[in-house]
């Protein structure tokens, strides 16, 4: 491989895990909620509603954690385009290069 595949190379490999590491929270997230959800259905009294706000607190303020790592995952490429670090960086290089001869 030449040194422009290389980079390339290690930059999918960067970007894929951090969809792996997103996935990952996201299966973490539905496992561990659900066996909250059991132990709340489990020590509800006879007669007593499962829909109280207490028994959501962790997934709903864990959700937005999980959403936010879902945006600083996904939402760059939608928003700013695949190539739009490859672009900044030459950029600044470019301003680098001229500071130089300034």
């Amino acid at each position: 491989m030449n040194s422009q595949e290389e980079i390339k190379y290690q930059e999918v490999k960067k970007r894929v895990q951090k969809i792996k590491g997103f996935y990952t929270h996201a299966i973490v997230y539905l496992v561990v909620n659900l066996m909250i959800v059991i132990i709340n259905v489990q020590d509800l009294d006879p007669g007593e509603s499962y829909f109280q706000y207490k028994n959501f607190i962790t997934a709903f303020f864990w959700g937005i954690g999980l959403l936010a790592h879902g945006f600083s995952v996904f939402v760059p490429q939608w928003f700013l385009g695949n190539d739009w670090e490859e672009r900044k960086i030459k950029e600044i290089m470019e301003k680098e290069k001229n500071k130089k001869w300034e």
